[in-house]
């Protein structure tokens, strides 16, 4: 007779920071002891990974809370990301919603669906994320559809431009720990993965201050990353141009395993637009960084 298995589905909507971060709660409910079914089944824990980014994350978010409940009554209906981070009132109003974190504490989420399990009373942890300095460790090891891994290395923004809601969702940039992320390289390694993506809000303002005050720079890191995985292919995403260094670019060029590849959000050929935007840069630094591109890696891609 088949062993009775609790099951859970997982909706992801955004950024790949999301994905990643939903594949790490997913590890935690395998540890559980649950199965994963689509989100489309009846499951016992509905997970829905929000985004706020744009008005229609927000509205996404909400109809895929309600399609969740509308599948199976009785599930317990989590409801985590930058949506519930900002709006978590809005979403503790969704009747049927047993449990709301923000854009923290998902390394606990099992333990929240326990405890609303128990008490049957909706579980709501949303913190000040401006308050945060330490990076949430969340550890992945399977990614379950592909041969490319997501490593996160930094979360928060800085950078408050003007249109753009990501400082109030993820709060200030924090960088994790070296060691953790050379572990987890380590790892994906060993587990036979052909490519790794370093991933954060603003990948290249990565800054790690070890105990003894030596500071780890990204071009530095992304160095580490890549003698530490020679044969794979490593990227990164999202650069922000105000800290796309000629360090970097030399790490592309002189770094065989790293891709020479450079997506560099423009957003504006006007100076006094981008100004406005609080973009932190003129046309002319962008054209600058163009012209280091071609000049440090000639054959680099640029998107």
């Amino acid at each position: 007779e088949r062993m009775f298995m609790k099951t859970v589905a997982f909706l992801t909507l955004g950024c790949k920071v999301n994905t990643y971060e939903s594949e790490a709660m997913l590890k935690l409910f395998h540890q559980a002891g649950y199965e994963a079914v689509d989100f489309k089944d009846k499951a016992d824990v509905y997970v829905i990974n929000t985004c706020t980014v744009t008005n229609t994350g927000d509205s996404k978010s909400r109809q895929m809370i309600r399609k969740a409940i509308r599948q199976n009554e009785k599930a317990i209906v989590c409801v985590v990301g930058c949506y519930s981070q900002v709006a978590s009132e809005e979403v503790v109003s969704i009747e049927g919603v047993g449990v709301v974190l923000g854009t923290q504490f998902r390394n606990q989420i099992v333990d929240f669906v326990n405890e609303y399990k128990t008490t049957q009373k909706p579980v709501i942890k949303v913190s000040d994320v401006m308050k945060l300095s330490r990076f949430e460790d969340l550890d992945i090891d399977e990614f379950t559809r592909n041969t490319r891994a997501f490593l996160k290395i930094q979360d928060g923004c800085n950078n408050f431009c003007t249109y753009c809601i990501v400082p109030y969702t993820r709060g200030r940039e924090r960088s994790r720990d070296v060691e953790s992320i050379l572990n987890e390289v380590a790892d994906l390694v060993s587990k036979g993965y052909k490519e790794i993506t370093l991933l954060g809000q603003n990948v290249n303002s990565y800054r790690f201050e070890k105990e003894g005050g030596e500071v780890v720079t990204f071009p530095m890191l992304l160095r580490l990353v890549a003698e530490a995985a020679p044969g794979i292919r490593v990227r990164f995403t999202t650069s922000h141009p105000k800290d796309m260094s000629d360090e970097t670019l030399e790490v592309i060029a002189q770094v065989p395993n790293v891709c020479k590849h450079i997506h560099l959000p423009v957003q504006s050929g006007s100076s006094r637009i981008l100004k406005l935007m609080n973009r932190k840069y003129t046309r002319e630094w962008y054209l600058d960084r163009v012209a280091a591109i071609k000049r440090i890696v000639p054959d680099c891609g640029l998107t």
